[in-house]
């Protein structure tokens, strides 16, 4: 972290804005007796006691049929009997339509006490790898923006992504500037708006050249632009195996010293018959220290092999994966007391250009696109939902580099753009690109396929 007068000044504003939304928060009614979870140190809490994720990737429909499932309240509640029967605390959702009521199914989750874990990019609304400098643009982030501002009202919302695997090898690095802008602006909103201040982090591909690197540029620089949280989709653990074997020994090693809270965002190999041994070594105090759990991909079946649930109309059919889930998750038990977790976390330092594994040339971001600095005091509005016509080359582009701490409230909001006259370089992409490895493609298809080729690009 840069340590200046002016990166004080800026801290001491965060703080101040943080103690005023949080005050703001207090009054407003709570939507359920659901507590809150939140960051302290390198994990996630529930009140006081250490909260560890026990969840399912979960987007019924697959990538072929773009489809909001806490949209579909009695699709929800029907699942919800499942979810319960697994033993989860939380589901991952990777597209909502933002602007359609959520209400039905979100308290229904919050009264089986499940979280939510939140994509807020859809095909038609991310940043095109292709076109990153234009794709970051006002229109984009309005849309993002009243995502944000529909689910942050739920107590059971645990946390947004800004991206998933957006960086998979080298070249692709240069995408991490407009990632990290957007994570900056997503957490810059929550503040501004005096929502509730969910975390705000991003889902990586667990890719050897540059996963730590990415890990590092996610908590460096100045406090408003760093991530409330880093994860990442693993899939190294392949039955049979062990801590050992898959090499999560060396990830544990490798992330001991890190400040934010990590999980994994997709885990569950099928390259053999799964039997979920990971879930043991998951929860174990070998790598709670280091992990808060993860997400297993995927609880519907749509052709690729991961399914834990066969759906066909309202007839779900449980399949061979649900009961080894299942079995795996009633055997294991959280550790007792706080895990081992490291209770003052902190700031990386930023990653040094290593091209071509990691080829960022400097640690500024691009600023904020003034036309969208006024969704921070007007708020972001309606959302376009699933019906959009798309963001992608659209709006108005970020017209230059921004200064460290322009992320804060104060400066955020003030009238000036907080930024140089240099043009914000990199590139950008958002959700899931293609893989050359054991990680499922089906969900991210939908996504990789509007990035590569445009908002327009969908599947027949």
């Amino acid at each position: 972290m840069k340590a200046s007068v002016a990166s004080v000044a800026t801290a001491l504003t965060v703080g101040a804005s943080t103690v005023l939304g949080a005050a703001t928060n207090m009054n407003m009614k709570r939507d359920s007796d659901i507590t809150p979870i939140t960051v302290k140190g390198n994990a996630f809490f529930k009140g006081d006691d250490r909260f560890y994720i026990r969840g399912v990737d979960y987007q019924p429909g697959g990538s072929s049929d773009l489809a909001d499932p806490i949209a579909d309240a009695e699709g929800c509640k029907r699942d919800i009997k499942n979810f319960k029967d697994l033993g989860l605390n939380t589901i991952r959702v990777y597209s909502v339509d933002n602007s359609e009521d959520h209400d039905e199914c979100m308290n229904a989750l919050a009264e089986a006490g499940i979280y939510l874990v939140l994509d807020v990019n859809t095909p038609k609304y991310s940043l095109n790898r292709a076109e990153p400098k234009q794709s970051y643009n006002d229109v984009y982030l309005q849309y993002i923006f009243a995502t944000v501002e529909k689910f942050a009202k739920y107590d059971n919302t645990l946390a947004f992504f800004s991206g998933n695997e957006v960086i998979n090898d080298g070249p692709s690095s240069k995408a991490a500037p407009y990632v990290k802008a957007v994570t900056r602006d997503m957490r810059t909103f929550l503040r501004a708006r005096k929502l509730r201040e969910v975390p705000v982090g991003y889902s990586a591909a667990d890719v050897d050249t540059n996963r730590l690197e990415m890990a590092e540029y996610m908590n460096c620089g100045t406090e408003d632009e760093r991530s409330d949280f880093f994860a990442f989709n693993d899939y190294s653990w392949c039955d049979p195996s062990s801590f050992t074997t898959s090499g999560w020994d060396q990830k544990v090693k490798n992330f001991t010293s890190y400040g934010l809270p990590l999980f994994l965002s997709e885990y569950g190999c099928n390259t053999n018959t799964r039997k979920f041994e990971e879930v043991e070594a998951l929860y174990s105090e070998k790598m709670t220290g280091v992990y808060s759990g993860g997400l297993v991909y995927e609880y519907t079946e749509a052709g690729n092999k991961y399914g834990l649930v066969k759906i066909s109309g309202d007839n779900v059919k449980t399949l061979d994966d649900y009961d080894a889930l299942k079995k795996a998750f009633d055997k294991t038990d959280n550790p007792s007391g706080d895990g081992k977790y490291n209770s003052t976390g902190g700031a990386s330092g930023c990653p040094v250009k290593n091209a071509p594994n990691w080829d960022v040339d400097t640690d500024a971001l691009p600023a904020m696109p003034s036309p969208a600095k006024k969704y921070l005091t007007e708020g972001a509005g309606k959302g376009e939902g699933f019906s959009g016509k798309g963001s992608q080359n659209a709006g108005t582009a970020s017209s230059g580099t921004a200064s460290p701490g322009s992320g804060s409230v104060a400066s955020a909001t003030a009238g000036g753009s907080a930024s140089s006259s240099t043009s914000s370089e990199g590139a950008a992409a958002n959700l899931k690109p293609m893989q050359m490895t054991f990680a499922p493609v089906a969900v991210g298809a939908v996504t990789v396929l509007s990035t590569l080729f445009g908002a327009g690009f969908l599947f027949l």
